[in-house]
Formats: C-alpha cells, structure tokens, sequence
C-alpha cells in the first residue's frame, strides 16, 4: 500500500514537471518565432524597442522613398528620422555597428571603421502642431564632415538614450558600397511546371575586369532582396560557370523568387475625406482617429492586373494641413480585414510592407475573427500614402509567402537589389563590392 501511494505521488510529480517542461517549450517556440523575451537585447535588424517609437524611417536623403544605401567616398548621406509619442524632450545619440555579410558583427573595432567621431548626439527635433497625437520629430543626417566611414559593408544604426548604450531605441540596417565588380542582371521566367506561370528567376553575370577574385566559391557572397525585404532575401548562390574575369550565375534555383501580385494600398493623407480603400472614418472616446478600410479580397485565383505602387513602401504627406508633414501629419487607427472561410493552422498571417519594417512579429500578427470569418489587423500609424501585402508564415519557416492571398504572377513589378561581398585574403571581414538594383519590368 506504502509503495503504490509512493509510486503514485511520483507519477504526479513527474507528470507535473513534464507538463511545466512541455508549456515552456511552447511558450519559447513562440516568442522565439518573431519576438525577444529580453526587449533591451540588441537585435541586427530593423527594430523599434519601445511602443512609443513610430515611423522609423531611414533612407539616401535626397528622397524618401531611396534604400538606405550609400556609395563609398561621395557625397551621399543618409537621414534618419523618428516621431516619439511621449512628446518630450529626450536626449538620443546614434553610434555604428559594422556587420559581415551576414548580419554578424565584424571582428573590427569603431576605429578601424569610422574616422573621427563614433557616434553623434541627436540635435535636430520639433514638437507635432495641430496633432490630435502629439510626438516629437527627431532626425539626423550622416555621415558628417567629423563621423566619416572608412570601410564599404553592412552596418547598424542604432539609438540609444541618455548616453546609455543600454536603453535602446531602435536598429536600423544600411550598406555603403565601391563598385569594385560590374553587375549584368536580367530578370525572366521560371522554367519547369507552372513555376514559369508564377515565378521570377534572376541571371546575372559578375564581371572582374580590374579587380582580384582569388577563390570566389569561398572568399565571396552574393546576396539577392526583392523589394527591399529581407524575409525572403536568397545568398550563398554558387557561380554556373567560372571564367578568368568573370562569373555566371545562371541555374541556381535560390535565384527563383515568387512572382507575387501588385501591392495593395490605402490613402490616409486626409482624415476628413472618404478615399478610394477607405469605408469608415470616426474617432474615439480619446479623440483618437480610427480608419476602416474597404474589405481587402483573396487575390490567390484573380488574374493578374497591373497598377503603379511603391513596391511596398510609403510616403508620408498630409492634405489636411498645409505644413511639413512630420510634424503636422497626425497619427490613425487603421483597421485591417482579409475574409478568409477557415483559419489557418500551423502558421499565421500577417501584415506586410515597410508600415511594418519588413517585420513579421506580434505587432502586425493578425487574428481570426469567427464572427465576420476573416483575417483582422489594426495598426497605429502616421498619415501618408501606404503600400502592403498579405503573407503567411508557416511554423519553423523564415520567410513569409504571398500565394494564399495575394497569387504569383511572373509578369509582377517587382524591384530587384544584387549585394556582392567579398573577404580579401588576410582581412577579417567582408567588404561590399558591387550594388545592383533593377526593376523586372526593365527587360
């Protein structure tokens, strides 16, 4: 009787534990998909680290809508710009991580990579006017005359509070490149199936006329993005054939992208007029200004119809006012829904662009509405001019994919950016030698 009470209280405490063992499996494999359980933890992407950081923007800064690409030894800057909700006055520093090809840190320190100063304190701010919601605007340009870069790669941008390297605010992603190698990229369809119906393969030719490859299986990495996403980006693509002065890249499958659809829009530059996607515009107990748009539709079996869009990206303008839009446009609850007849398993669906950060985490996760049998999602973001897109990412899997709601068409305008790198004999990291962006319409 002693032994099979013992025996039983054993059993429990074991199931107990497997049970407590099996919930935290869970309960990591989900933060682990698209969030950090430690917030502060500085991640080598784009990131907002606190809820009141909005409209992180980071790009060439002749025009909003450029990448965050600079060319080496020019006079190109870029510009990084913020809005912060909290509307105070905060004292916020930039510093730079250099990076592999990989998005890893270099083994180099800040010296070996930058000339003069290391980082720079964020001076340039301005209160919103005539905002339901208040922030303040910050932005810097860089590099400046006194914080030069002294090396081509990848590097991170990242602000911080208070001259404390541990309150981080945000990440940001940019290359500085030297055209040491010469890109010829075409883009044409897939073969094989319906893959040539549906999808989008890039050939590209490396040419080294004047510039030393010694063993380009090893020393180089060639990186392919298709509208500036980095979910779905493609590297460690191999050369089809090896010349003496140059490389074909030809008939790798990882050079196969989805073809996608078009973006979808929405127009919230007004807050006082009905445009074309809008349904419903109110404001709540709080004043706050909510957006309703118009039922999106399944594209998955539609054909394929060509428009103009930004390819993903957004502008930020306001027609209500007549000042600068950072610090007049205000901010709006923007309601989201996708019909959908069953929920999926397995993964989840989410909201897409770069009103997202090319992000797929918690913030633009959407849920399953029973009730209406569909998709829903809302987001809190600045007025302008916004393209997105609809992806699912399944379970255990990096990229998200269009083919449930959006459909793939080879035809699709899609944008198109080669980053060669190479690690020279006797260096210790990898320099950024050729660029090249291309549009699939320009064939």
């Amino acid at each position: 009787m002693f032994k099979s009470v013992f025996l039983h209280g054993i059993t429990m405490v074991f199931n107990k534990i497997y049970f407590c063992l099996l919930f935290l499996i869970i309960t990591l494999k989900i933060v682990s998909q698209d969030d950090y359980v430690n917030d502060n933890q500085l991640r080598y992407e784009d990131w907002s680290y606190k809820s009141y950081i909005k409209t992180v923007q980071l790009h060439e800064a002749s025009f909003d809508a450029n990448p965050a690409i600079l060319q080496f030894n020019t006079e190109e800057q870029l510009e990084l710009s913020f809005d912060d909700l909290e509307a105070d006055k905060k004292m916020y520093s930039i510093s730079f991580i250099h990076c592999d090809a990989n998005w890893q840190p270099s083994n180099l320190v800040s010296a070996e990579y930058m000339n003069g100063f290391f980082e720079a304190n964020i001076l340039n701010f301005n209160f919103s006017t005539n905002t339901i919601q208040k922030y303040t605007h910050y932005s810097i340009l860089f590099p400046q005359s006194n914080m030069q870069f002294s090396k081509t790669g990848n590097y991170i941008a990242y602000v911080y509070e208070d001259n404390d390297k541990e309150k981080i605010i945000l990440t940001k992603r940019f290359m500085i490149y030297e055209n040491k190698i010469t890109v010829i990229a075409n883009v044409r369809q897939a073969i094989g199936n319906d893959e040539q119906y549906e999808k989008q393969h890039i050939d590209f030719n490396l040419i080294n006329s004047q510039y030393e490859l010694t063993n380009p299986f090893t020393d180089l990495k060639v990186v392919i993005t298709q509208n500036n996403r980095w979910d779905n980006s493609v590297s460690d693509i191999k050369p089809t054939f090896v010349e003496p002065r140059q490389l074909t890249y030809s008939l790798d499958d990882k050079s196969t992208f989805n073809g996608g659809n078009e973006f979808r829009y929405f127009d919230s530059r007004s807050l006082r007029t009905y445009t074309e996607r809008v349904y419903d515009i109110y404001r709540d107990s709080a004043y706050k200004y909510h957006l309703v748009l118009k039922l999106d539709e399944l594209k998955t079996f539609k054909n394929y119809s060509f428009y103009n869009d930004l390819n993903g990206g957004f502008l930020i303008k306001n027609k209500d006012m007549v000042g600068t839009p950072d610090t007049e446009g205000d901010y709006a609850w923007i309601h989201f829904f996708l019909p959908y007849d069953i929920a999926q398993g397995e993964g989840n669906f989410y909201m897409l662009g770069k009103l997202t950060e090319w992000r797929l985490n918690k913030s633009n996760r959407m849920t399953y509405n029973y009730k209406k049998n569909g998709y829903e999602c809302s987001l809190y973001i600045k007025q302008g001019y916004y393209n997105y897109t609809y992806v699912y990412l399944k379970d255990e899997k990096k990229g998200g994919d269009e083919t449930l709601t959006e459909g793939n068409h080879w035809e699709t305008e899609n944008d198109y950016t080669i980053y060669v790198y190479h690690r020279q004999r006797s260096t210790y990291y990898d320099q950024l030698v050729a660029v090249k962006r291309f549009n699939s319409f320009k064939r």
